[in-house]
């Protein structure tokens, strides 16, 4: 392994960026940069302070030969030292799992974000006397069927975490990996982009295109509450779709993130992740428990729709001030 490759994984494992990096050994970003991509080496002086800054030898830097870290014992980052080994093997077989499961947790997403639309129908019906559907009927039979689908949800979900379940610390715990691993992953990965993309942009057209309904439903039958809850139901329909695109790439992608530390598991939002996790959960548990609050208690579906897409906008930001304060605090 060449300097270049010993630089960048030492960097990563103990979760820096180039900035910081660059700052630690008073050199420019564009120099840490040259210096990753074998565009410029180091002198002597620099390799001393990095031998410093990563606690490793300097013989351990500037031999290609010598694959496996030797640490020095005078560095204070034993938060950040590598706990566990990645090989070859267990990348493959944990990508593989990945791929097979993505499909199931998108299909489980799909139906929890699906399940209150045939309560809101019922409900709506059972105010419309020519359905003759009473309100006790709509209401039990809409939360029967909700309750059926999140617990098939549930269950996908209980039954595919099971399957990753000794691969748990890729997302929380240092580690290093094989020879090899790396270039694979990063390999897979590029290869994955395209279809990546495309998830996402699907999924962005139809969050977007999920209100046309709503508000084509509002010009149309103006104030009539009946049709204005199924359009409301459709648009949900709509979302649900697009988060199935969301989770299906995104689930992979988060999967090779977390075999090259990269994204939102590098080693310094591993040590927030639980925070950021609890937070995402509550943030969108919160999201639905305000437009179902506001729908039933004003029977304004039509009005409360506008929750979905400033809960959505505000999301990014949102998190991005929590992961600052988090950051701060740790």
């Amino acid at each position: 392994m060449i300097l270049a490759d010993k630089i960048i994984n030492l960097r990563k494992k103990n979760g820096w960026s180039q900035e910081e990096l660059a700052h630690k050994l008073g050199v420019s970003r564009q120099s840490i940069s040259k210096y990753e991509g074998a565009q410029a080496v180091p002198d002597l002086d620099k390799i001393l302070k990095l031998s410093q800054i990563f606690g490793v030898t300097t013989d351990y830097l500037i031999k290609d030969e010598m694959e496996e870290e030797i640490y020095t014992g005078e560095d204070s980052y034993e938060e950040d030292k590598p706990q566990y080994k990645v090989t070859m093997e267990m990348a493959s077989e944990f990508l593989q799992i990945i791929k097979e499961a993505a499909k199931r947790i998108a299909f489980a997403t799909w139906l929890c974000v699906i399940s209150p639309i045939c309560l809101i129908v019922l409900g709506a019906a059972s105010e419309v006397e020519v359905f003759g559907i009473g309100e006790d009927f709509a209401g039990g039979v809409g939360m029967c069927v909700m309750f059926i689908l999140v617990g098939i949800a549930v269950a996908i979900f209980v039954c595919t975490d099971m399957k990753q379940k000794k691969f748990e610390f890729l997302e929380t715990k240092c580690f290093e990996t094989e020879y090899g691993v790396t270039g694979m992953v990063k390999e897979r990965k590029e290869q994955f982009h395209e279809r990546y993309v495309r998830y996402n942009v699907i999924g962005v057209t139809l969050c977007i295109f999920s209100v046309i309904p709503l508000f084509g439903g509002i010009a149309i039958f103006g104030d009539r509450d009946f049709p204005i809850v199924c359009m409301v139901g459709i648009m949900l329909f709509l979302i649900s779709c697009g988060v199935y695109f969301f989770v299906l790439g995104g689930t992979q992608m988060a999967a090779m993130e977390k075999l090259l530390e990269e994204g939102d598991y590098t080693r310094a939002k591993k040590k927030i992740s639980d925070k950021m996790g609890a937070f995402s959960l509550a943030y969108w548990l919160g999201s639905t428990a305000i437009f179902l609050g506001i729908s039933f208690i004003t029977n304004d579906w039509k009005d409360a729709g506008i929750v979905w897409p400033i809960v959505g906008v505000l999301y990014a930001a949102v998190r991005v001030i929590v992961e600052h304060v988090c950051s701060k605090e740790k």
